[in-house]
């Protein structure tokens, strides 16, 4: 089942719409995870001046409860988090074009929480640059005021995912598959390698007894998976590996 299949109530295309780029998102949630870590500290100064527990309880109660319910709230009531409004965007519900309910909003923050920046990667992939809590609740994030909006900041719809010259999505889902599978299966013998061009020692790989180059290498080792990994769903949904090609590609 491709991401698309998750938000079969999305709107139909929209070439007027601006979608969030990911590094606006981040920063977003950036300033925002700044404001509650200054909440937090702000909430312990005040309990240590006062030093006694019938207000450092309910105080510390009140910032757990700020903490829990600030995006939830704020997303529900006005459409984005502090974070969203800095930089000018907005959570809209696909169905209604309004805000997304109070239980979407939840939703979102805990499928953030449990898969933390991994939730993005979907925006590589989708039509409307949703993450996976996006397409969850069936939201995006858009352009709040499109006059203070810049372009590099905001990407339009990608209209060629739908587009008649795209193969298949279970084709597209087979050959990433089979391209992820082909590379698992290199990296059983890439290892090895690196201990037979002496890159990587044989205590580490075997015993898991690692030097401090040895962990710099499985580090860099699994960065380079991963990459290879995302590299491959991106160009494979996109259409541009072989066996899953667009045809005027």
């Amino acid at each position: 089942m491709s991401v698309e299949a998750i938000d079969p109530a999305s709107p139909p295309a929209d070439e007027g719409v601006a979608y969030a780029r990911y590094t606006r998102r981040l920063k977003a949630y950036f300033l925002d995870w700044v404001l509650m870590i200054a909440l937090m500290f702000g909430g312990l100064f005040i309990a240590i001046q006062f030093g006694s527990d019938n207000v450092a309880r309910p105080l510390g109660f009140t910032i757990i409860a700020v903490l829990l319910l600030y995006e939830p709230l704020l997303v529900s009531l006005f459409g984005s988090t502090i974070g969203h409004y800095a930089y000018n965007m907005r959570v809209v519900n696909n169905r209604t074009g309004g805000n997304v309910s109070f239980l979407k909003a939840v939703v979102r923050v805990v499928v953030k929480a449990v898969l933390g920046i991994y939730s993005f990667i979907s925006m590589v992939t989708t039509r409307r640059h949703q993450a996976v809590h996006d397409l969850l609740t069936r939201s995006t994030v858009q352009v709040r005021d499109a006059a203070k909006a810049s372009p590099e900041h905001y990407a339009s719809e990608r209209l060629e995912l739908s587009s008649p010259d795209m193969p298949p999505r279970w084709r597209r889902t087979v050959v990433i598959l089979a391209y992820l599978l082909v590379w698992a299966g290199a990296n059983v013998f890439t290892l090895p390698a690196l201990v037979a061009a002496r890159l990587l020692s044989a205590e580490c790989l075997y015993r898991d007894r690692c030097t401090f180059t040895d962990t710099l290498v499985m580090n860099v080792f699994s960065i380079v998976v991963l990459v290879v990994c995302v590299f491959c769903i991106i160009m494979g949904w996109r259409g541009r590996l072989w066996g899953a090609r667009r045809t005027s590609t």
